[in-house]
């Protein structure tokens, strides 16, 4: 069997990227989402907003990354279900027969592209969205406020992975986005203190300067790692033993 190598198959993973629409539109929808819809809402209700109790002016500006992360799903989701829907995976198989190698190049793609956006949306949120709040609004020299940026950058790679481990696993774009919307945007105000352990709850725990709850910013980002890892391995294991 030929093998084909790792940068060659990461190469193809990025052209399948850049000439497919849907691809490149959540891409850019992860970026304009997190900052647009952010800084929109800011501007409108930050000032209202901020003679609430407990005002929090960092997670504030992150109000775009409800719509943000939607996008980041989608991306991971149509990376490889959209292979399967289009019946492409039988070529790329073809051309990549080692399936360890193939699903390395794709995560790498997905992973790096979603971290590539998504860290200057996570900066760019944090930073617009203090400006807007004038006085009212944190200093980006202040504790846990660029660590919020950052870690919203972390966020979204990290559920773009997920997702494509999921979409590895049920091969199917329907299938997926069932099974991981419910997962990120239903189950936690429903479940209680279990909440904290899911990956949306714990994974945003990165964007509070002063995290409430059992996980600090960094714990709660690697429960969302776990969760990560685990589909992706659930991803591989289908990818191994069921033909394309």
């Amino acid at each position: 069997m030929r093998n084909t190598p790792f940068t060659a198959a990461l190469r193809s993973e990025w052209l399948k990227v850049r000439t497919t629409r849907s691809l490149m539109g959540s891409l850019s929808a992860v970026l304009i989402a997190t900052v647009g819809v952010g800084a929109l809402v800011t501007a409108f209700l930050g000032e209202a907003e901020s003679d609430n109790p407990g005002f929090e002016p960092v997670s504030f500006s992150f109000f775009g990354l409800n719509f943000g992360q939607v996008a980041a799903i989608c991306f991971g989701v149509l990376a490889v279900a959209g292979e399967y829907g289009h019946g492409t995976i039988r070529l790329s198989l073809t051309a990549v027969p080692r399936r360890e190698t193939f699903y390395g190049a794709k995560l790498a793609a997905v992973g790096g592209l979603a971290l590539a956006v998504g860290l200057p949306a996570g900066l760019a949120a944090v930073a617009v969205g203090q400006m807007l709040l004038g006085e009212h609004g944190a200093g980006l020299g202040d504790p846990g406020v660029l660590r919020a940026g950052f870690g919203c950058g972390i966020y979204l790679a990290l559920l773009a992975l997920l997702s494509a481990g999921a979409a590895t696993a049920v091969r199917s774009t329907a299938g997926a986005l069932g099974l991981l919307v419910p997962l990120v945007f239903l189950i936690s105000p429903v479940v209680g203190e279990e909440a904290w352990f899911l990956p949306d709850r714990a994974g945003q725990q990165v964007l509070h300067p002063v995290p409430e709850g059992p996980l600090d910013a960094w714990s709660g980002t690697a429960v969302m790692a776990a969760w990560t890892v685990a589909a992706l391995c659930a991803g591989l294991a289908v990818l191994r033993r069921r033909d394309a």
